[in-house]
């Protein structure tokens, strides 16, 4: 079987969609929505890479590996990809999804997180990884943070102190703490070579804006 069909591939993503809408988070950061950007996230880095690749398997992963999510507060939460693998592999069983490819679409969810840091041994599993990891950069990557903080009921930054120069980061206090603290980090942890790229693009677009927040708060509207 040719696991890189278009036409089998637009199938198996009608079935995730329709599989996942009854169980779509009210967490507007790890929705439908947001397992299909990664999914597109990932096609681009595969065609940008010349990637020989298994597509089924990156398909099902981006789909999936948000099925288990944990809030950022969570005593727990660097076990929320491990235990999406553990349920990735029961929704795809119950899905007939071809078994020879469970193990390592599990794999990849397992590894895709950054607070559980484990390393991918597979391509697969690092072009899942990169392309979850840049919905956390850009305009997206800030809409989620800002939307996350405020979930949490954190400030939107320290006005006297926005870039923390005379006091120490805190991300469980200020949202934008978490852009030094993680966000600009995330382009050092990219596994593909398109990924680095594209990571590096977005992360220039994060520092202009945070620069832009301190400009407003000096007064400088120019």
């Amino acid at each position: 079987m040719n696991f890189n069909d278009a036409a089998l591939l637009k199938d198996w993503e009608e079935r995730f969609v329709d599989f996942l809408k009854d169980r779509d988070s009210d967490d507007a950061s790890h929705d439908i929505s947001h397992f299909q950007r990664v999914w597109k996230t990932a096609r681009q880095l595969i065609e940008e890479g010349g990637f020989e690749i298994n597509r089924l398997v990156v398909l099902a992963a981006c789909y999936f590996h948000d099925i288990v999510v944990l809030p950022k507060n969570h005593p727990e939460r660097s076990r929320a990809s491990t235990l999406a693998a553990e349920e990735t592999e029961v929704c795809l069983k119950a899905l007939q999804f071809p078994e020879e490819l469970i193990a390592a679409v599990c794999h990849a969810v397992k590894t895709h997180s950054y607070s559980a840091n484990i390393t991918p041994e597979t391509l697969e599993a690092e072009v899942v990884q990169d392309a979850d990891r840049m919905e956390a950069l850009g305009a997206i990557g800030i809409a989620r943070c800002f939307y996350t903080g405020g979930k949490l009921g954190q400030k939107l930054f320290d006005p006297e102190d926005p870039m923390g120069e005379n006091r120490e980061l805190n991300d469980r206090q200020y949202s934008l703490d978490h852009f030094e603290i993680k966000l600009l980090q995330i382009q050092k942890t990219m596994k593909t070579e398109p990924g680095r790229k594209m990571a590096a693009r977005h992360s220039e677009f994060l520092q202009a804006f945070r620069a832009q927040i301190c400009r407003e708060l000096a007064g400088d509207y120019s």
